[in-house]
């Protein structure tokens, strides 16, 4: 028997994926996202024979199973393999358990940005006010561009994380970790277009400069349901109009 909360887990799953793609986040087949069902199990993308790609992902694509990437139910993983990465989902997880949701995604700009020796700061305010309160707290870096896909690795991640929302890895991409799906690539999409800003400004011939300390009494938290519920219904209308 099908359990409501899962399926409609999986759902919200698989929008995330096709927003991150339209997003340019990920491309081809790369990247996926997860959602902690319990102390035991996550759903998470992965790959079916037929895959075509992330920015068509289906929710039947979202797949139940433990945290040692074995099946969470009989016949689960039939026609489908884990992610090699599945340990860059697990160890954010493991660290805190306000880590629900994990998006691991290569966002160009990122990438570039931080092999330019950029670091991301806050260098705009209202344009972006949770994406400048993100560069505040500081964007860590995992300076190894490997694939994660052993715990060893991952706890390096993780660790390099130092309970930041997102990490950049080096060459690679970034994770993003929050409570809900919708947060974690609401972040990533702000990491993104920091990342992107920077690059522009540097290419131009301009000088990276923080807001003003002064400017930040004026750059409140507007609330999840603008935050998040206000955006993601739009990025949501946003990767189905690029369908």
């Amino acid at each position: 028997m099908n359990d409501p909360t899962i399926d409609d887990a999986r759902t919200v799953v698989a929008q995330a994926c096709r927003v991150a793609a339209s997003r340019g986040l990920v491309d081809g087949i790369l990247g996926h996202i997860s959602f902690r069902v319990d102390d035991e199990h996550l759903l998470i993308r992965c790959r079916s024979a037929d895959d075509a790609g992330v920015a068509f992902t289906r929710p039947s694509d979202i797949r139940l199973i433990r945290f040692d990437g074995s099946p969470g139910r009989p016949g689960e993983l039939d026609g489908y393999s884990v992610p090699n990465e599945l340990p860059v989902h697990t160890a954010t997880m493991l660290v805190s358990p306000d880590n629900l949701a994990v998006a691991h995604l290569h966002p160009p700009a990122v990438v570039a940005a931080d092999l330019a020796g950029i670091t991301l700061r806050p260098i705009y305010g209202a344009y972006d006010i949770p994406g400048a309160h993100l560069a505040r707290g500081g964007v860590p870096v995992y300076p190894r561009a490997v694939l994660i896909r052993t715990p060893q690795l991952a706890k390096e991640m993780a660790e390099a994380m130092s309970g930041r929302p997102v990490v950049i890895c080096r060459g690679h991409g970034i994770t993003s970790a929050a409570n809900t799906v919708q947060q974690a690539v609401l972040q990533a999409v702000s990491a993104s277009e920091l990342a992107r800003m920077s690059l522009q400004i540097v290419s131009a011939g301009g000088t990276l400069r923080e807001i003003d300390d002064g400017d930040w009494a004026h750059l409140p938290d507007l609330g999840r349901q603008f935050n998040t519920g206000a955006a993601w219904r739009y990025e949501v209308a946003r990767s189905e109009k690029s369908h």
